[in-house]
């Protein structure tokens, strides 16, 4: 099955979500969910990104994230590479963390901003987790609600700037916002082909970049020229796997991977070979 094309552009805005492999838990305590937010802030100043809504559950995630540059695909696998190479190394494991690629919905910021903050902050009261959305300390709910200071990475004036100039004002104006969606849908549920969230133009405007992208050329771009290093490949990765990655997913030479590793290329290709046909 062909992967799913990232649709990229400067002032890009994304729901983005990515869960544990097999569903397992990616955070085990506290230590967990402050390593991973201290992970994405890293990743929030490299990549400039601007996130305006997170939460954190116990093995999966969600994020509201604003790309000024068209980096998201880069950024992503920093992000979970990272967390991954920090997770395995305190919890003594090996292996892939989180299951397959990450899942991303290109949003119509204007429209849609608010409704998905609204969703994001309430899924740990769908979740059966808490009775309230500030009683969940791994979520921007509380910073949107005044109850908790700002994170450095998270962006909250645009937002909190839609219900008042006045932040008291705001965070109340935002709270009630939040406590009316209790029952309301899933807005990700409204996305077109489950990837565009939008009004008619922005749809337009993203269709025609995957009708441009089918030519092959973003398609180019996203696996070659925005692909990772072979040191943010084998940053958090097992030695064997990463090679199979290197050399199928991302097209490296035997020659080069070799280089990176210390192995000869033949070696490197017998190893690619064999973890192929594990998976077939």
């Amino acid at each position: 099955m062909a992967r799913p094309i990232r649709i990229e552009f400067e002032g890009g805005f994304y729901h983005v979500t990515s869960r544990g492999n097999t569903r397992q838990e990616i955070f085990a305590d506290t230590e967990d969910y402050r390593t991973f937010l201290s992970t994405l802030a890293d990743v929030a100043e490299r990549y400039r990104w601007l996130v305006h809504a997170y939460c954190l559950m116990d093995n999966h995630y969600h994020l509201l994230i604003e790309t000024p540059q068209a980096n998201l695909s880069r950024g992503m696998r920093q992000l979970n590479g990272v967390y991954t190479q920090k997770y395995n190394r305190r919890h003594d494991r090996v292996g892939h963390l989180f299951q397959g690629r990450y899942k991303a919905f290109v949003v119509e910021k204007d429209a849609y901003l608010l409704e998905l903050s609204r969703y994001i902050a309430l899924n740990p009261i769908r979740a059966g987790l808490v009775s309230s959305p500030e009683d969940w300390s791994w979520s921007s709910y509380g910073v949107m609600a005044g109850m908790r200071p700002k994170e450095s990475f998270l962006h909250t004036d645009w937002m909190l700037g839609l219900f008042s100039p006045s932040k008291v004002q705001a965070h109340e104006l935002y709270t009630s916002f939040v406590m009316e969606g209790l029952d309301r849908e899933n807005p990700l549920k409204e996305a077109r082909g489950g990837l565009i969230l939008g009004r008619g133009t922005f749809i337009e405007k993203v269709q025609k970049l995957i009708e441009d992208s089918e030519t092959g050329e973003a398609v180019r771009m996203e696996k070659y020229a925005a692909r990772p290093s072979l040191a943010e490949i084998f940053e958090g990765m097992e030695r064997n796997e990463g090679i199979y990655h290197a050399v199928y997913r991302w097209g490296y030479k035997l020659t080069d991977v070799g280089n990176h590793i210390g192995l000869h290329y033949s070696r490197v290709s017998k190893i690619a070979s064999k973890v192929a046909k594990s998976k077939t």
